[in-house]
C-alpha cells in the first residue's frame, strides 16, 4: 500500500467511527499530497508499511497537526469548531507542515498512541464480575498502557441497565449502548496500579496531556472532554507506567506483587501488536507466578467488535464475558 492509498483507506475508518472532519481531512491529503516539502517527502518515501494496520502514517500526521492546534500554534481557524473550505483547510495544513517542520517530522517518528477511556466500559464490569466470585483486593497490571488512564478505571462512572459501576460522582461518565445481561455492580479494592508500554506517555505533564489528546479526532469533543477529565484523575491517583517489553516487565512486576491480592493482568486492543516472543513471554509469566491471577483480554478475534475474555483464579479456560466496540461505544454482555 502506498502512502496515498493509506490516507484513502483511513477515510473509511474515520467516517465509520463518527468523525466526518477526519474523513474529509484524510481524503484531502490523499488527493493533494505531493513531493517537494520535507514533511511530505518523508511520508511519500516512507520506509515500511504506511497502512492504517501497520505504521499508520495517516494518524501520525494527523496527531502532529492536532497537537499544533491544541497548543494554539496553528490550524485554530480551520479546525473544529470552526469551518473552512477545502482550499483554505489545505493551505493551513501546508503552512503548518512548513512552519512547524521539525515538530511534524518528530511526530512522524512515533506510532500513534490512543488511550481510549471508553474501553473502561469493558474493564469495570469485568472487575465487578471477578469481585462477585472472589472478594480479595486486586492489583492492576496493564500491558500496552500508553498513559495509563484506564489503570484508574475504578475512579470512572459506568452506567449499566442494572445501575452504576464505579464512582457515581466521577467526571468521567461512560454510557455505552448496553445489550444482554446485567453484570454485578460492586468493585474490588484496588491496592496497586502498574503498567508498561514501549513508549509510555506521562499524563501528569503538559506535553503528555497534549500527546494523549492529539490522537483523538478534533470533531469528537465528547472524547476530548472525557479524556481530559481522565487526565485530571490521573494527576490525583498515582499509577506507574514503565517503558519496556510487556513480557520482560510482567515477569519482574509479578515478583513484587502484594501478597493476598489478585493480580489482574489486562490489555485492550494491544495483543495484536505484540510479537510472538512477547505473547509467549506474557503467557509464561502468568503460568509461572505463584500469585492468583485474572487475565483479562479485550481483543479482536475476527468477530463483531472485540471479544472480552477473562481467566479468573482457578480457571483452566478463559470465559467470554462480552463483545465490546473497539472504542467502547457499545457492550453486549454475554456472561450470566
Amino acid at each position: 500500500m502506498t502512502v496515498r492509498e493509506a490516507f484513502a483507506a483511513q477515510v473509511e475508518a474515520c467516517a465509520g467511527l463518527g468523525s466526518p472532519f477526519m474523513a474529509r481531512l484524510m481524503a484531502l491529503i490523499a488527493e493533494r499530497l505531493a513531493s517537494g516539502r520535507p514533511v511530505f517527502d518523508a511520508m511519500l518515501n516512507w520506509q515500511g508499511d504506511p497502512s492504517p494496520n501497520a505504521d499508520n502514517v495517516p494518524l501520525r500526521f494527523a496527531g502532529a497537526l492536532h497537537a499544533l492546534k491544541l497548543a494554539d500554534k496553528a490550524l485554530r481557524e480551520v479546525y473544529p469548531p470552526n469551518a473552512a473550505t477545502d482550499d483554505v483547510l489545505w493551505d493551513a495544513v501546508l503552512r503548518a507542515a512548513v512552519d512547524h517542520e521539525a515538530h511534524v517530522l518528530s511526530w512522524l517518528d512515533i506510532p500513534p498512541q490512543t488511550n481510549e477511556v471508553r474501553r473502561a466500559a469493558a474493564i469495570l464490569p469485568t472487575l465487578a464480575t471477578l469481585h462477585a466470585r472472589d472478594p480479595r483486593p486486586v492489583a492492576l497490571y496493564e500491558l500496552g498502557a500508553s498513559g495509563g488512564l484506564n489503570l484508574r478505571a475504578d475512579r470512572f462512572c459506568l452506567n449499566t441497565p442494572g445501575g452504576v459501576i464505579g464512582d457515581a460522582g466521577s467526571p468521567v461518565v461512560l454510557a455505552p449502548e448496553w445489550t444482554g445481561a446485567t453484570p454485578p455492580l460492586a468493585l474490588p479494592e484496588v491496592i496497586a496500579r502498574k503498567g508498561v508500554d514501549l513508549n509510555p506517555i506521562d499524563p501528569t505533564t503538559d506535553e503528555g496531556r497534549i500527546r494523549l489528546l492529539s490522537y483523538l479526532w478534533p470533531d469528537q469533543t465528547d472524547r476530548i472532554e472525557r479524556t481530559s477529565s481522565a487526565i485530571e484523575i490521573a494527576r490525583r491517583v498515582p499509577a506507574k507506567v514503565s517503558q519496556g517489553d510487556a513480557a520482560d516487565w510482567l515477569q519482574t512486576a509479578l515478583e513484587d506483587h502484594p501478597e493476598g491480592a489478585i493480580a489482574v493482568i489486562f490489555h485492550t486492543v494491544a495483543w495484536q501488536y505484540f510479537d510472538r516472543r512477547t505473547r509467549e513471554g506474557v503467557e509464561r509469566a502468568i503460568a509461572q507466578t505463584h500469585h492468583p491471577v485474572a487475565h483479562v483480554a479485550m481483543e479482536w478475534d475476527g468477530g463483531k467488535g472485540a471479544a472480552l475474555d477473562q481467566s479468573a483464579p482457578g480457571d483452566t479456560e478463559p470465559t467470554l464475558l462480552a463483545r465490546v466496540d473497539f472504542h467502547g461505544r457499545w457492550v453486549d454482555w454475554l456472561a450470566r
